[in-house]
């Protein structure tokens, strides 16, 4: 059977790489601004990682597994997500510095051949260390924070603001490995 990742994430596929080389990446053109926030971010994550996993559905001719996967950093009750610019991923490194936040990743698999749809998500703490303003510029002039939930990445240079995680590094980097490859067992895929 075909799998396939619902997304332009390299370090996604990268993880997905941990459990087989045997897939595709497509695309998905799901518009993530569509879903609302309600107040329950594992409900969220799942949701827009099913939207993004569905999107692709019509694309797919032969029987696949889809994987979708969305990633949020939560903080005092607010979801951050991309920075527009610069000056907004200053305001959340800012905003985070020093405290512990939440991020969940949201994980969706569809069986386009059984129409059957599996979703999941996993929270972990993050505690980040007190940064200055210099580590803040100097850590957003390497580009890294454009495009990463929360402004940061904790597989680059960011990774030396974490001062403590409780929970799983891979969803933190948008992928939760183990979640993802006992939900593909469950659904019947031998990797």
């Amino acid at each position: 059977m075909n799998i396939i990742l619902a997304s332009a994430s390299p370090r996604r596929a990268e993880l997905l790489k941990r459990i087989t080389s045997n897939f595709k990446v497509m695309v998905s053109d799901f518009e993530e601004s569509d879903i609302l926030f309600s107040g329950n971010c594992g409900d969220y994550v799942m949701t827009l990682a099913k939207g993004k996993a569905l999107a692709i559905c019509s694309s797919v001719k032969h029987s696949s597994v889809i994987i979708g996967c969305d990633t949020i950093v939560y903080f005092r009750g607010k979801v951050i997500g991309k920075p527009k610019d610069n000056l907004e991923a200053v305001q959340m490194l800012s905003d985070l510095s020093g405290n512990t936040h939440e991020v969940y990743t949201g994980i969706a698999v569809i069986n386009t051949k059984t129409q059957e749809i599996s979703t999941e998500y996993v929270c972990t703490q993050v505690k980040f260390s007190k940064l200055s303003e210099k580590e803040i510029n100097n850590y957003i002039e390497t580009g890294e924070s454009s495009g990463m939930a929360g402004a940061y990445g904790i597989q680059g240079g960011a990774s030396l603001f974490v001062e403590e995680i409780k929970g799983c590094y891979y969803s933190v980097v948008g992928l939760p490995v183990n979640k993802l490859y006992y939900m593909l067992r469950e659904m019947g895929v031998n990797l």
